[in-house]
């Protein structure tokens, strides 16, 4: 009996250590959400460039969090998840003096402009380093039987930091200028830092090292399961509200909002049903559920109906990353399980990042519709993808 209240002790203790650390990510993440409304309007009214520059400048962040991801996981292995996520909060921190220094006057337009980029890039790395330590982090204080509650918790910090800085970026840059919104992106990570700094680092676990494309080959259908999920979601983000004004209907703006409810209502109430009923099932009806959601937008013959559809996206959506973040951990020996949280990661990011332009391409040629046609159709693949992994079902890593 002492040792079962011990084992809960212990288990109770890492839960709330999670969330702790999770709360420190998203006071650190808002550094990239309060930036990101922000450095468009720096870029088109005060340095007098197009949208395709302003574009660019966003854009090179999450480039560069795609191009250090296995390098993040490497650092997190072997060095250690707490020292990973350390130095990706004081990236975040000098990212954005720099980005602050792109605010200064005395720059010419091209030299404002490359500043800006390299605190860009620096942001980026920031990124891969704090997301990959603390999901390493995470696994080793609550154990890989909480690997699906540990993505599951990240994630929501996530979102909920994009949702609360988009807003705040705004007011600060009406209210303080450029120059005052970074500096307060340089000094929330430093918050966070000091939020992390009193809890112990977890051992790091000694094993062969392997490249990151060795480990990406382990992890691989997972990863397109959760790219093919990831249409979707760009999709209703990228075309929705433009979907709505094109055809002359009211709540344009409630697209993204019903899909966010419906996501976070899902993690909040079910975050941990992939470490209790297993991620195969999770994931097999987040896909019918998220296929479902963009079949009714394409075909969506009222706005009630379209918003019923990104509720729905939003509903299968919430999981998938959950029950594959558990896959991947059952099938990674623990002393790799940080490179494989990059990896798992890269494929979230490629999906984000392609699916913009390639449905952009779509909706010129055949209709915004077209672009929820093209989701639907990538859900039903990552179906597909899943149906696969649960055939295989390869024997959990040592």
């Amino acid at each position: 009996m002492s040792s079962h209240l011990a084992k809960s002790a212990r288990t109770d203790r890492g839960v709330l250590l999670l969330y702790w650390l999770a709360s420190a990510l998203f006071v650190a993440y808002l550094c990239i959400a309060v930036a990101l409304p922000v450095v468009p309007v720096f870029v088109t009214a005060r340095l007098g460039y197009g949208n395709g520059w302003a574009g660019a400048a966003v854009g090179i962040a999450f480039a560069s969090t795609i191009l250090t991801r296995g390098m993040a996981g490497r650092i997190a292995d072997a060095q250690g998840s707490r020292r990973c996520m350390v130095l990706g909060l004081l990236a975040y921190s000098v990212a954005g003096l720099v980005c602050g220094g792109a605010g200064w006057p005395g720059w010419s337009a091209p030299a404002a402009y490359a500043v800006l980029l390299a605190g860009r890039l620096l942001l980026g790395l920031g990124e891969s380093l704090a997301t990959v330590g603390l999901i390493a982090w995470c696994f080793g204080v609550t154990g890989p039987q909480r690997s699906g509650l540990v993505f599951a918790v990240v994630g929501m910090a996530l979102y909920a930091a994009l949702a609360a800085g988009s807003p705040a970026g705004v007011a600060l840059f009406e209210w303080v200028g450029f120059a005052g919104t970074m500096a307060v992106c340089a000094i929330l990570p430093l918050v966070a830092l000091v939020m992390v700094l009193p809890v112990a680092a977890v051992p790091v676990v000694s094993g062969e090292r392997l490249p990151f494309w060795r480990i990406v080959s382990r992890i691989w259908q997972p990863g397109m399961a959760l790219t093919l999920q990831g249409v979707g979601y760009a999709a209703i983000g990228s075309f929705m509200t433009l979907m709505f004004l094109s055809r002359g209907w009211p709540y344009a703006g409630l697209g993204l909002t019903c899909f966010g409810g419906a996501f976070v209502l899902v993690r909040v109430l079910a975050g941990s049903l992939p470490d209790r009923v297993g991620s195969i099932p999770v994931a097999l009806a987040s896909m019918a559920v998220e296929g479902m959601g963009q079949f009714l937008l394409w075909q969506a013959p009222n706005p009630a109906v379209a918003l019923a559809g990104a509720v729905l996206t939003g509903l299968g959506c919430s999981l998938m990353f959950p029950a594959m973040g558990r896959e991947v951990v059952r099938r990674t020996p623990a002393h790799l399980r940080g490179t494989a949280a990059g990896g798992l990661a890269m494929f979230q990011d490629l999906a984000l990042g392609a699916t913009g332009p390639v449905t952009g391409v779509i909706a010129d040629r055949l209709g915004y519709g077209t672009v929820f046609l093209a989701g639907g159709l990538a859900a039903g693949l990552s179906l597909l993808v899943v149906i696969s992994i649960a055939r295989g079902d390869p024997r959990p890593a040592a």
